[in-house]
């Protein structure tokens, strides 16, 4: 069962960002704009942690916390455009257990929403990203492709490249997907590094299986092709 996310953030771009990225990690995610909305949703939805802006219109951040932590030890994480020292501390002496500065890298926020689940032992049991077809094993938990048989060395970016594909068979993904869901939305390269990355990929893929396949759909981008299980 995924881990539920509740964002609590008046900038509808932020949120939605926040939201793509916590969901393509696995996590139900809930959003409110105000304070007032926030403290009604952590009651009604009860998430595993809360992501808690302190500029809100109705309730700040600062009395949301407050308020949350008479009732209920969820985590929460702070989001503020400010960095002063003082407003870190505020944010910590009132019961939250992290604090991230606007703007930040999505890379970063997620990593510490995995170290607060942890650190408080909400964090859910690892699923584990392994996928298997005809001859083929593409483990990220270890980082290692297998292809008939055979541990083949490969690159980081190949392997989450490949898996990212081969998660969702059969699906087109344009290059700046890409480079957006693989490489991060604050990657500043061009789409060529796909190509190159593809061109790699099938060199070592070429051949194996004619159950699966690395398409190129011209005009649009790539896909996993592989048969209906």
């Amino acid at each position: 069962m995924s881990q539920k996310v509740l964002v609590v953030e008046d900038d509808i771009n932020i949120a939605e960002l926040l939201r793509l990225y916590l969901e393509k990690d696995g996590f139900e995610v809930k959003i409110a704009h105000d304070g007032g909305e926030g403290l009604k949703l952590a009651e009604s939805e009860q998430p595993d942690l809360v992501l808690l802006d302190i500029m809100l219109p109705v309730l700040d951040g600062w009395q949301v916390c407050r308020r949350l932590r008479k009732t209920t030890k969820t985590p929460i994480i702070m989001l503020t455009a400010k960095g002063e020292t003082e407003d870190k501390v505020s944010g910590l002496e009132m019961g939250a257990d992290d604090y991230i500065v606007k703007p930040f890298e999505v890379k970063e926020l997620l990593a510490r929403v995995h170290a607060v689940l942890r650190r408080t032992g909400e964090e859910a049991p690892a699923q584990g990203k392994k996928l298997t077809f005809d001859k083929l094993v593409i483990n990220l938990d270890s980082y290692e492709l297998i292809v008939d048989g055979k541990k083949i060395d490969t690159p980081p970016k190949e392997m989450e490249l490949l898996y990212h594909l081969a998660a969702t068979p059969n699906r087109v993904y344009t290059r700046n997907q890409l480079l957006d869901e693989v490489w991060g939305f604050d990657y500043f390269g061009d789409s060529r590094t796909v190509d190159v990355h593809i061109k790699r990929l099938r060199e070592k893929l070429e051949g194996v299986s004619d159950k699966w396949s690395l398409k190129t759909v011209w005009g649009v981008g790539y896909k996993f092709e592989a048969e209906e299980t």
